[in-house]
């Protein structure tokens, strides 16, 4: 298969900087913006275990949500190519850092997509659309850690 490289571009930008020069690890502020072209700026901060502001989003978070809004998009185009009617989704990813050969690194990541579809008789399909959806997930496939889906699929109005 021959694919162009799709390339991204992000600028990010120390705000703390505001707060006094980081020179003292205990008191120096950890808030940034990621500003891509077009669209509204990110603020985050560290995690609080890092001493990051709780009210902003860290790089931890933004890790699990990348990997759950890719599963999603990549599960959505698999769903509409086969013609199947999703009238919900939703999900509760969870993602876990631990010390791992040394070094904190995420363990794993795990999905809990809760699906609803217009049509019971296709559960079984639908429901095995999340292991090629996330065989096909980019994200999921540029990480070094276990992504693992436990989806839920019922049929009906959406929830």
């Amino acid at each position: 298969m021959n694919v162009r490289p799709h390339r991204y571009a992000a600028r990010l930008r120390w705000t703390g900087a505001a707060s006094g020069p980081a020179l003292e690890y205990a008191t120096y502020s950890r808030a940034y913006v990621v500003e891509c072209d077009g669209k509204v700026p990110l603020h985050g901060s560290a995690d609080t275990h890092f001493r990051g502001d709780a009210r902003l989003h860290n790089p931890e978070d933004l890790l699990v949500a990348s990997l759950s809004a890719c599963h999603l998009l990549s599960y959505l185009a698999l769903c509409a190519r086969a013609g199947i009617a999703v009238t919900s989704y939703e999900d509760d990813a969870r993602g876990e850092m631990s010390l791992v050969d040394g070094r904190i690194r995420f363990r794993e990541v795990v999905l809990h997509p809760r699906v609803t579809i217009a049509d019971a008789s296709r559960i079984d399909e639908v429901t095995a659309l999340h292991a090629r959806a996330h065989r096909e997930c980019f994200i999921a496939n540029s990480v070094n850690f276990p992504v693992r889906n436990e989806p839920a699929v019922t049929a009906g109005a959406a929830v």
